[in-house]
C-alpha cells in the first residue's frame, strides 16, 4: 500500500486523493496499470529512439538524452523495450511498470 506524501497516512492504491489530510496523491485513476504497461511498450516500439516512452512516465532528464542521441543510436531504446517487456522498467516514482 502506498502512503501519502503529505500526512504519511497508508491510503488506496488507487485514491485520488488521501482521505486523511485531502491532498492528491497524484494517482492517474484513467489508466490502470496495464494501461500504462501496454502504452509504455508500445512507445518505446515506434518512438523509443525519440524517448518518448521516458517523457511519458515522467523521466524529462533521460528523454532529452535519449532525443539528441536517437535513443543512443537505437541500443538505448533496444535495452529499455527488453525491460519494458520484462516488467522491470520503473517509472519516475520508481514504481516498476507491470502488466
Amino acid at each position: 500500500m502506498p502512503f501519502c506524501k503529505e500526512c504519511g497516512n497508508e491510503i488506496n492504491e488507487k485514491a485520488a486523493v488521501c482521505l486523511k489530510c485531502g491532498v492528491a496523491t497524484g494517482i492517474n485513476n484513467l489508466n490502470t496499470p496495464n494501461d500504462q504497461w501496454i502504452i509504455t511498450l508500445v512507445l518505446c516500439l515506434f518512438l523509443g529512439v525519440f524517448g518518448v516512452h521516458r517523457f511519458y512516465n515522467g523521466h524529462v532528464g533521460i528523454g532529452v538524452v535519449q532525443l539528441l542521441t536517437f535513443g543512443g543510436c537505437g541500443i538505448w531504446a533496444l535495452i529499455d523495450l527488453i525491460l519494458i517487456a520484462t516488467e522491470k522498467f520503473k517509472d519516475y516514482d520508481g514504481n516498476i511498470i507491470q502488466r
